[in-house]
């Protein structure tokens, strides 16, 4: 068994679908669960559509009908004019309508995970019923019938057990089994999401499930590089990754996997291969049981939108381990997650991603005991393997208002 996945940027519009049939077409595709994101920016436009709800905006009725129009230009460029899957992609948009016509529910993230997963639902529709049309034998699967998970609405938990149950009695087509990534089902079958670009976690699950021999991860760039191509000049493909290094790489923000990814192939030494569909035959990168990467150079990773959060007390009375606690519960419950932190004994500063929209309700709460200061719009790089040298270079032209290093890795929060 080997699991492919396909990202958004690879199946954008109906020539590089076209491209993805022929590089199926050139594998050995027998034995095979391939999992699909959404086309392009369907995400974004789906965010948007829940967004002009929430606002009762009146221009949500036109970007449900340009976000069709866009799906069905593709299938202009795929399918002759009367194929069912033109009937499909309407009943689907037809349920995004009915969804929001007859919600309840004020639950943001419950809203969220009921209308956003309909872009991987549409892609893997329409993917698979091209393949079959151009002789490529694929067989559909909803994998909200495989993949179950807690209530966590947009950053849902995992259930292994009953994961691996259903995974193992389905029964997949011994050619393609094409499904979807990022998305499952709670107990009560309402759809949940793992969190944003989690196809590549769902390919793990499955590869882990299944004892597969590999994952191919296929993207718009060559493979993992030490610094983001888009972000970052005379950037370095990285040959090979140990799990432990692209772990770390993952956890510090690094975009080109997901950080949950790595730790159920590593479970089971199963290799991920991170491959450029724009040029297949690239060597690409392998990330394995190997030691440390190849070539050893450093990596940058920038995250951007970060908060700076400095926390003290009213009185400077403050005793950083007495109100940790408190603080760390105030964060989890308002799902704001820390990037870096720094302490005194009378303050406490936090580097924060508000991937929630909840920054300004923590600050409220925290306000009532303690004294806040707040700085936004922030850039928070992370260096691995640094060198002096580079490394100096690299801050020089830069202002940097926390720095921070430990062992091989520096962080630093800029301007």
């Amino acid at each position: 068994m080997q699991i492919l996945k396909f990202g958004g940027a690879s199946i954008k519009d109906a020539i590089n679908i076209k491209k993805v049939a022929t590089i199926i077409k050139d594998m050995d595709c027998s034995n095979t669960i391939i999992i699909v994101s959404a086309i392009g920016k369907t995400t974004n436009a789906l965010e948007t559509i829940v967004d002009l709800y929430l606002k009762k905006n009146n221009n949500l009725l036109s970007s449900i009908n340009e976000l069709q129009d866009l799906h069905l230009k593709i299938l202009d460029g795929l399918f002759i004019k009367n194929h069912k899957i033109y009937e499909i992609v309407k009943n689907d948009f037809q349920k995004i309508q009915d969804f929001l016509k007859n919600n309840k529910s004020p639950n943001y993230n419950f809203i969220y995970d009921q209308i956003i997963p309909f872009g991987e639902l549409l892609s893997s529709k329409i993917i698979n019923e091209y393949f079959n049309s151009v002789n490529i034998k694929s067989g559909f699967k909803d994998v909200r019938e495989l993949i179950k998970t807690d209530s966590f609405y947009r950053n849902a938990n995992i259930n292994w057990e009953l994961t691996q149950a259903n995974i193992l009695k389905t029964n997949f087509n011994s050619n393609i089994s094409l499904t979807q990534g990022f998305i499952s089902s709670n107990d009560d079958n309402f759809t949940t999401t793992m969190g944003r670009e989690a196809s590549d976690y769902t390919a793990s699950i499955f590869a882990y499930c299944l004892n597969a021999n590999s994952v191919t991860i296929w993207k718009d760039v060559d493979g993992i590089f030490n610094a983001d191509p888009k972000k970052f000049k005379n950037t370095t493909l990285l040959e090979k990754i140990s799990y432990t290094e692209a772990i770390e790489l993952a956890f510090y923000g690094a975009s080109v996997i997901h950080p949950k990814t790595i730790q159920p192939l590593q479970k089971k030494e199963i290799p991920l291969y991170v491959k450029s569909y724009i040029n297949p035959t690239a060597l690409g990168t392998c990330v394995s049981k190997s030691k440390d990467i190849f070539p050893k150079v450093p990596c940058y990773i920038l995250k951007e939108n970060q908060i700076l959060l400095s926390i003290s007390s009213l009185d400077f009375s403050f005793t950083i381990n007495d109100k940790t606690k408190a603080i760390l519960t105030l964060l989890s419950n308002n799902k704001v997650k820390i990037n870096l932190t720094q302490n005194s004994a009378i303050s406490l500063i936090l580097c924060l991603e508000d991937d929630y929209n909840n920054i300004d309700k923590l600050i409220t709460e925290l306000k009532s005991n303690f004294k806040i200061k707040v700085k936004k719009d922030l850039k928070l790089y992370t260096v691995r393997n640094f060198e002096e040298k580079s490394f100096a270079k690299f801050k020089k032209d830069k202002e940097i208002l926390i720095e921070q290093t430990y062992n091989n890795t520096s962080q630093l929060i800029c301007v």
